[in-house]
């Protein structure tokens, strides 16, 4: 599959997941933080995946920079209420709120996305290549899903670098993480 067809299964996951937050206002604290945490477990994933194999190689191959750049902010305000869902209470009445408020946002990114990002990656990327990045994407998503808050929130950093900088911050955080041996 290409990475198109990988990213648009993706969304439609995503979105059926929110319907069914939205839906289980009712239901009581144990739906709503399965459903919160299988929501995290498929957008951070995506997300990071996404943006360090399409977005970094639209960014490298100097197309669209607007559009990914613009992309790179939805994901980062996406991810910002989908945090603060994770940490709120499912009693707390504003939770409701600002799930529906995910779910007109993400519709939005990823109608853009769908759009603009896409069109301007076609006329970057060979089928071939757009075939190749989706099982890049694929390969990638179940490490990230491993990772915890400081490992994602490092690597969307990361990947919103020129490229120039990418893995040498990368590497810096990944050296951080290892302890240290006394002499």
């Amino acid at each position: 599959m290409t990475i198109y067809e990988e990213l648009k299964k993706d969304h439609q996951t995503v979105l059926a997941l929110l319907d069914q937050l939205i839906a289980s206002e009712k239901a009581g604290p144990e739906p709503w933080g399965r459903l919160v945490q299988q929501i995290r477990d498929e957008l951070v994933p995506h997300a990071r995946a996404e943006e360090a194999i399409l977005y970094n190689a639209l960014r490298d191959a100097d197309e669209s920079k607007d559009v990914v750049l613009h992309a790179y902010r939805e994901h980062a305000q996406a991810e910002t209420v989908l945090r603060g869902l994770q940490i709120s209470d499912a009693l707390d009445l504003t939770w409701v709120g600002a799930a529906k408020q995910l779910r007109e946002d993400l519709a939005h990114h990823i109608a853009e996305e769908e759009g603009k990002v896409f069109t301007a990656a076609k006329r970057a990327f060979s089928d071939e290549e757009a075939t190749a990045m989706g099982a890049a994407f694929v390969q990638m998503k179940p490490r990230v899903r491993g990772e915890n808050f400081a490992e994602t929130t490092a690597e969307m950093i990361a990947n919103m670098l020129p490229t120039r900088l990418r893995e040498s911050v990368r590497k810096f955080v990944a050296d951080a993480g290892t302890p240290r041996r006394s002499a």
